[in-house]
């Protein structure tokens, strides 16, 4: 009487070097994204700041005897740069003293 051979396994098998194969891939992809965005977000502030430097350059320095209408037009600008994300918080409140003499 032969009993049959029992079968040895080795390795995780097809469905386990699938599974194992999907998860490194997932995780690849995941990192490159992230990589990506970061690499975009930076990009996109080099940008920014290269906007506000030329129209810092472009812009004539404000006199400090300008008159009154002179400074309303003057915040207007800061105010519209701010809401395009070109100044932040505090060089929109230091633009504004200047301009504003304080």
């Amino acid at each position: 009487m032969v009993i049959g051979r029992a079968r040895v396994r080795r390795g995780p098998g097809l469905v386990g070097a699938a599974a194992r194969t999907a998860v490194v891939a997932g995780t690849a992809t995941a990192v490159s994204g992230r990589v990506r965005r970061r690499q975009d977000e930076r990009s996109a502030q080099a940008e920014q700041e290269a906007a506000y430097e030329q129209q810092q350059q472009a812009a004539p320095p404000a006199a400090p005897e300008a008159s009154g209408s002179d400074n309303i037009a003057e915040l207007e600008r800061l105010a519209a740069l701010k809401q395009q994300g070109v100044l932040t918080d505090e060089e929109f409140a230091a633009a504004k003293a200047k301009v504003l003499g304080l």
